[in-house]
């Protein structure tokens, strides 16, 4: 196998890059190493070209990079780190990328955090994983003449949002392959807990960011058949025959601590219409049970224990949903949690005839277990536009708090029945046809502690949930493809 491999390199300093260049032509295929360097003043290395850029996430370096690409394929790496790769671990991925007409191929790899040597597996990429944030690794070989063929049709100048651009436009001309083998070391520097990383993408301080990646994920739908025109369905709001205007529902399993607090928020609410809240035990064994039997003697509140033990969550909001009290628009609130003020019912209910939708989406505040705000804030997810949300929202992680919904719709689509997604899922279905509403007041605190079901994942539970989500996206891309079909 010829020299087929120029090397992009991230230049901060010298003792940075060169451990990782003396690995990298340890491998006889490298042909060419870059330098990406943001300032002059750096000294050259031997044999190594430098590139002056202004960010590696820009358009303006990925047209830099296209025009070196003059080898057969492109390693690019994106840290600013030290990077070592394995023993035959490029000529490993060179073999596979030939061997599949592969587009890019990324790998699972190795972290060093605080001097520890971590695995870190990453997930197969699918044809619906649109998120921006998809960890590939640091690593990314990409076949040059594809790399090239994407970077010409890049007819706008993003400044964050280029890599995406890039692997979005790679990924219509082949396959995005994951060799789950660990095939090289990165020194990782973000040590935070996965609790703390999810909400980055709804940072205020990234909206700059957020803004060029919808405009890159909307353009690619329109590119494979995806996107859908604001065009919803009406709804009159007359089916069926509901005693109660709203139904507050609360699934809980073992939530001693917080269960109560979520009871008083609901029963203090003010509303010009009759609701009741339904409670879904999920067979607690820590007390909660008895817990929400002390407010039963009040009629609004219905505690219900399911007659099959194989609901997660998803099944528990189907259980009640469907029972006969259940109310014409049903409100999420989670067992954790708990209603800003009196008024948040009333205003849900509200926005469900102003809007005409069939989902409504609240804002909500993070707070600790004294309700003080805490980081990153108010979650308003002001990504959502009534022109293009349902669009946008294959990209990001999830859709907002509280969650509300029209009873008839919700029971024609159901819940999944998992305990992770389950929302996001019925989000992204509601939205093919309906609109979805969003009210941008405070609804909602949103506390965090230790047992929250996202608080501190390992690895292998967040990519569980990341591929769960992925499948979710592409099951509703490809409907959303067969359903502009049918239009046509």
């Amino acid at each position: 196998m010829t020299k087929c491999v120029n090397c992009f390199i991230p230049y901060q300093d010298k003792d940075q890059v060169v451990q990782t260049i003396k690995g990298l032509k340890e491998s006889g295929q490298i042909n060419e190493i870059y330098l990406l360097a943001y300032n002059s003043s750096l000294e050259t290395i031997e044999d190594c070209k430098i590139i002056y850029i202004d960010s590696i996430k820009s358009t303006k370096t990925l047209k830099e990079i296209a025009k070196y690409s003059t080898s057969e394929y492109s390693l690019i790496y994106t840290k600013e780190s030290t990077l070592v790769m394995g023993m035959f671990a490029i000529e490993r991925m060179l073999k596979l990328a030939q061997d599949n007409c592969a587009a890019m191929i990324y790998s699972d790899h190795y972290q060093i955090i605080d001097g520890v040597k971590k695995p870190n597996p990453v997930i197969t990429y699918q044809f619906g994983s649109l998120r921006d944030d998809f960890n590939f690794g640091s690593v990314l070989l990409y076949n040059s003449a594809i790399l090239k063929d994407a970077v010409s049709s890049m007819d706008v100048d993003y400044e964050y949002a280029a890599l995406y651009d890039l692997r979005l436009k790679a990924s219509q001309k082949g396959e995005l392959v994951h060799v789950n083998e660990y095939l090289y070391t990165e020194v990782e520097h973000d040590n935070r807990k996965s609790g703390e990383k999810i909400f980055d993408y709804v940072d205020p301080r990234n909206r700059a960011v957020q803004i060029e990646m919808e405009k890159v994920c909307t353009k690619h739908l329109k590119e494979i058949g995806g996107y859908l025109e604001p065009k919803f369905t009406h709804i009159e709001f007359n089916k069926g025959d509901f005693e109660f205007e709203a139904s507050v529902i609360i699934p809980v399993f073992n939530r001693i601590k917080t269960i109560e607090d979520a009871i008083k928020s609901v029963l203090m609410q003010k509303t010009t219409f009759k609701f009741n809240l339904i409670i879904v035990d999920n067979y607690s064994t820590d007390g909660t049970f008895e817990a929400i039997e002390k407010y039963t003697s009040d009629q609004r509140v219905l505690h219900l224990v399911p007659n099959r033990k194989d609901l997660g969550i998803g099944g528990c909001w189907n259980y009640g949903v469907h029972h006969q009290c259940c109310g014409k628009f049903a409100v999420q609130l989670d067992s954790d949690d708990v209603y800003s003020d009196e008024n948040t019912l009333q205003k849900i209910v509200d926005a469900f005839y102003e809007q005409n939708c069939a989902m409504v989406v609240g804002t909500y505040m993070m707070t600790n277990f004294k309700m003080e705000m805490i980081a990153p804030g108010i979650i308003d997810h002001k990504e959502w536009t009534p022109d293009n949300g349902r669009n946008n929202a294959l990209r990001i992680n999830g859709l907002g708090a509280p969650r509300a919904f029209y009873t008839p719709v919700l029971r024609d689509v159901k819940v999944p029945n998992t305990s992770y997604g389950e929302d996001y899922a019925l989000g992204l279905n509601i939205s093919r046809d309906y609109q979805i509403g969003r009210i941008y007041d405070v609804l909602y605190h949103c506390r965090r502690w230790e047992d929250n079901s996202d608080a501190s994942l390992d690895i292998v539970k967040m990519n569980s949930h990341n591929t769960y989500k992925d499948r979710i996206r592409t099951w509703e891309l490809k409907a959303r493809i067969e359903l502009n079909k049918r239009a046509k």
